[in-house]
């Protein structure tokens, strides 16, 4: 018996597997798409591409631009290791004009006269040389002390020079007329003698110091000091125009220090102070300066206004000394020899008002310069 109905519907089915298998391979797109990958797969473009992303990141923090001065801060360093050592020299210098100053007259200076001069030469020999040293290792306090203690060297040589061109020529004169020695001795020998000094005084009052200020002032140099002593030190915490004052209260207080057992004499509203009197008020004058250096390095303000308020009465006490005190007198006290005395009175410097006019001078431009860095404190206040 014959039954197409029955397998005529079976023959769709047939039909549609081969249907369902011609839909099937739409899913193989995705490894058409990996096909691709291939070509950017090598290690090389893959090494590019992370070179390529992490250039942007560099110039994030550019480095900034310096040239390394290391090698100019050695070569200054040695220069000041041997103006130290030269500055040793005037210890045996001062013993051998004791000598010979003792032999010519007779007489010799008080033994705190001689202490003085001895302990000053050893106190620039040994900051001279610890900065050196600073230098050569490029610490940042080298560099900042080195820098103030040239402006102040620059300064005070600019006057001294000035004033030794003024003064020096009549000075020499007089004291040689005084010892007898003046007549084997022209009047051109004594120009060219003195001409040399002067040159020898502005070379070791000016140049030098004109040289370190122009290095150390170098933004180069600073940037030098700073990359090789990264470390924080106790010159950075405070601004350098306020250190400066603070420094030459602390160079103040060593010289009251010293003064107070070597030649302890103060000048004291129109008179001068000597001997116990004198050795008392250089201890108390050495500790107020010392209160001030350390309050201005603190940036504190009492601190400023001590330091304007001891400057002026100092000044006005200098003045009425200088002009009513009689300082001839007072170094007689302390044990000057008569013929030393001559000497000095014979000295147009002592006559001539030099002292007045170089107090006036260097007390009045502390002044100024005090009153122009109060600006910072403000800013701390």
């Amino acid at each position: 018996m014959h039954t197409p109905s029955q397998d005529e519907p079976l023959s769709p089915p047939a039909e549609s597997t081969p249907q369902a298998s011609s839909e099937t391979p739409a899913p193989p797109e995705p490894p058409a798409a990996n096909s691709a990958a291939p070509e950017i797969s090598p290690p090389t473009e893959l090494s590019a591409l992370a070179a390529s992303a992490q250039q942007p990141s560099a110039p994030a923090t550019p480095p900034r631009e310096y040239s390394d001065r290391s090698t100019g801060l050695t070569v200054f360093g040695i220069i000041q290791i041997l103006l130290g050592l030269l500055a040793m020299l005037g210890i045996p210098f001062i013993l051998l004009s004791a000598l010979v100053s003792l032999k010519t007259t007779g007489s010799r200076m008080p033994v705190g006269s001689y202490l003085q001069g001895m302990s000053s030469y050893a106190l620039m020999a040994a900051l001279l040389i610890t900065l050196g040293i600073g230098s050569l290792r490029a610490r940042r306090w080298a560099w900042a002390i080195t820098l103030i203690t040239s402006w102040i060297w620059l300064i005070v040589g600019i006057v001294m020079t000035v004033m030794m061109t003024a003064v020096m020529p009549t000075a020499v004169v007089a004291a040689m007329k005084a010892t007898g020695s003046a007549a084997p001795m022209s009047r051109g020998v004594i120009a060219v003698v003195l001409t040399l000094i002067i040159v020898l005084f502005a070379v070791l009052l000016i140049a030098t110091p004109a040289a370190f200020l122009i290095f150390y002032h170098r933004k180069d140099v600073e940037e030098t000091c700073k990359r090789r002593d990264p470390h924080e030190r106790w010159t950075d915490r405070c601004p350098l125009p306020v250190l400066a004052v603070s420094l030459i209260f602390s160079y103040a207080v060593v010289y009251y220090a010293l003064d107070s057992f070597t030649v302890p004499i103060i000048p004291f509203f129109g008179r001068w102070l000597t001997g116990w009197q004198g050795a008392l008020a250089c201890l108390l004058l050495g500790a107020l300066d010392a209160f001030i250096a350390i309050s201005i390095f603190r940036l504190k303000i009492v601190g400023w206004w001590v330091a304007l308020t001891a400057l002026a009465v100092r000044l006005i006490s200098s003045i009425l000394t200088l002009l009513r005190g009689n300082l001839f007198e007072a170094y007689s006290k302390m044990g000057m020899p008569q013929k030393q005395l001559e000497m000095m009175g014979s000295n147009p410097a002592m006559r001539s008002g030099v002292m007045l006019w170089s107090t006036l001078v260097f007390t009045l431009a502390l002044l100024g310069y005090l009153v122009w860095i109060k600006r910072y404190f403000a800013r701390a206040t």
